[in-house]
């Protein structure tokens, strides 16, 4: 007896003894044994495939395939066993005991405390993350780690069994008659749902894992600068009304912009305020909650992007427009230092977080 590796043969070789026990044919033996790839166990039944995406990775649980944008990226057998139970698990903890427990079973003596460091590492290696600023696995100190990243099961559209493409159990003294209710039950079974294409919206904005690596430091700063340019310009707009009023004049609607000026920079005072203290301090969710008022801050961004005309008093429409052409950019600047890191509380300075 030979064993084949490959998952496909596998798939091949549960296949045909199914059917063979279908067919009444029990007594045929095969001669070679179908095991898992990823743990070397022997397979009893067919299992479904098992596919993750997050961010531009995708992962393949039953081939053992780690991918970026298509591309296969070389990943051992522990370290993917490893990335496997965070997947399955996103946003739990994964401690070290049963990290150890999967990968050495009872009996193998082992350093498990250094082999799971490493095979963290060659997993962080691999996705271009960090310890000391996780896009993906966050370590939890003397406990374990934590897939952070939001993942998604890629599943396949697949058509339902039917009498003539599924195998039956057959009814209890007629070995070639298929019971009325059971062929009734399998041809309500709805179809799996096909794999989801990224919408627009996914395609335009950079996701974690397209963003590069920077200081929490620098990237801490750049955000906080940000808010407060805006809140200059509020405050600007608001300390030179008369002047602005006398630069709207030739407008056909000019009261009403004047207006929208000062509506806008009266809301939008607070929530940089509100902003910046979450940033600060490094309250709980400041993430979270910065990303659930970005869509409004775009849209009052990019109006705001041209407060540098109200400034032609000054400067000429070449300065204005070139100062508008930046400031057109600076919400999804925003947006992506969030990501990066701005307002989280694990890089607060002194902490170091094991591998």
């Amino acid at each position: 007896m030979f064993r084949i590796d490959s998952h496909r043969a596998s798939i091949y070789a549960a296949l045909i003894y199914k059917k063979l026990s279908i067919t009444g044919q029990v007594g045929i033996e095969l001669p070679f044994a179908y095991t898992d790839p990823q743990t070397g166990q022997p397979m009893t039944e067919l299992e479904p495939a098992r596919r993750y995406r997050f961010g531009i990775f995708e992962a393949d649980a039953t081939t053992g395939e780690l991918r970026r944008k298509g591309v296969r990226i070389k990943m051992n057998g522990q370290p993917f066993q490893i990335l496997t139970m965070l997947l399955e698990r996103p946003g739990q903890l994964i401690t070290r005991e049963e990290i150890s427990h999967k990968l050495w079973p009872d009996g193998v003596f082992v350093d498990a405390e250094h082999g799971v460091n490493s095979a963290v590492n060659r997993i962080r290696e691999a996705l271009g993350d960090s310890a000391a600023n996780p896009r993906f696995v966050e370590t939890m100190a003397r406990r374990g780690y934590r897939f952070v990243a939001p993942v998604e099961q890629i599943v396949f559209d697949q058509d339902p069994p039917t009498p003539e493409t599924a195998p039956l159990p057959l009814a209890a003294g007629n070995p070639t008659a298929v019971p009325e209710e059971q062929a009734a039950a399998l041809a309500k079974q709805p179809a799996v749902h096909a794999e989801r294409e990224p919408n627009l919206v996914s395609r335009i904005l950079a996701s974690p894992a397209e963003l590069p690596q920077a200081s929490h430091r620098v990237v801490q700063t750049l955000f906080v600068l940000l808010q407060l340019m805006y809140v200059a310009f509020y405050v600007g707009a608001l300390t030179n009304l008369a002047e602005i009023e006398d630069l709207f004049s030739p407008l056909p609607k000019s009261t009403l912009a004047l207006n929208v000026l000062i509506v806008t920079a009266g809301i939008l005072i607070p929530v940089r305020a509100f902003v910046l203290t979450t940033t600060l301090f490094y309250a709980p969710g400041a993430r979270t909650n910065f990303l659930k008022i970005w869509p409004a801050l775009l849209a009052l961004d990019e109006l705001w992007a041209l407060s540098p005309f109200l400034l032609l008093h000054h400067i000429n429409y070449g300065m204005a427009l070139a100062c508008t052409t930046l400031l057109v950019y600076a919400p999804f600047a925003q947006r992506s230092l969030v990501l990066m890191g701005a307002g989280s509380n694990s890089h607060q300075p002194g902490t170091h977080p094991n591998p």
